[in-house]
């Protein structure tokens, strides 16, 4: 079986860092290192992660892009889990991750977050307003599934191909983004629901938050630059897509 690491940058969210590690003890198939990147936290999040047996790796300057990345740079598992300090992932979650992950040609596996507080009425405004429209509008500029920070897996080797495309520099970024752009159209990402995750509404915090990562959107598209045209990266798939079918026609004979 795969070698699992896993990956959450945090930035004073003590309380909601212990409820994800909490969760991540109690999984049907247990990580095999749990790596904690505190990024110039305040508060006790770094006690808080030594305390539950995670590497805690200290990243100084600000930013989630390059906290993240530094984890993952770290990481020494087949495959590599990213969760936000607020992910709560159900027990079977990284059995569900490594079970999409078996087919050879799967490079990356996420999931949509849902609301942990609030009631119906929060998880629908959740759903019509912030996870539907970023994997419906992601998808369509992308090629493929976006990758959701909150919950997404990456095997180890593809992290290595891109790695210094990503822009770990840029505190501007969405992360999670930037780092879907690098992963060529052609390769296969896999959206499940069986990978969804708890997370705290913070998103839905005010006008503020919705104009920051509407924000941030927009300029990881702009420093990506020909890699985020989404008419290229279509075309880029269709050839990929067109090659496999040439093959697989071939191979029948």
């Amino acid at each position: 079986m795969s070698t699992v690491s896993v990956v959450v940058p945090v930035l004073d969210d003590a309380e909601h860092l212990r409820r994800c590690l909490d969760a991540l003890a109690n999984q049907s198939v247990r990580p095999d290192e749990v790596v904690v990147v505190d990024n110039g936290s305040r508060d006790d999040s770094a006690a808080v992660a030594r305390a539950a047996g995670a590497t805690v790796l200290t990243e100084p300057v600000r930013g989630i892009a390059r906290a993240s990345a530094r984890g993952y740079d770290h990481a020494t598992g087949d495959v590599i889990v990213r969760l936000d300090a607020d992910s709560v992932p159900p027990p079977g979650w990284i059995a569900d991750a490594l079970r999409l992950l078996a087919d050879p040609e799967v490079v990356a596996v996420t999931g949509p977050g849902r609301p942990r507080d609030g009631g119906p009425v929060v998880r629908r405004v959740w759903d019509a307003v912030y996870m539907r429209p970023y994997f419906v509008l992601m998808w369509a500029a992308l090629g493929r599934p976006p990758l959701f920070g909150s919950a997404m897996a990456v095997r180890r080797e593809t992290w290595l191909v891109i790695r210094a495309r990503v822009h770990r520099g840029d505190a501007e970024v969405h992360d999670d983004v930037d780092l879907s752009m690098q992963l060529d159209p052609g390769w296969r990402v896999l959206a499940d629901r069986a990978l969804t995750v708890q997370v705290s509404a913070r998103p839905l915090s005010g006008l503020p938050s919705a104009l920051l990562r509407t924000r941030r959107a927009f300029h990881t598209f702009h420093v990506n630059g020909r890699r985020a045209n989404p008419v290229r990266r279509w075309a880029r798939r269709s050839r990929v897509g067109a090659r496999r079918r040439a093959a697989a026609r071939w191979t029948e004979r």
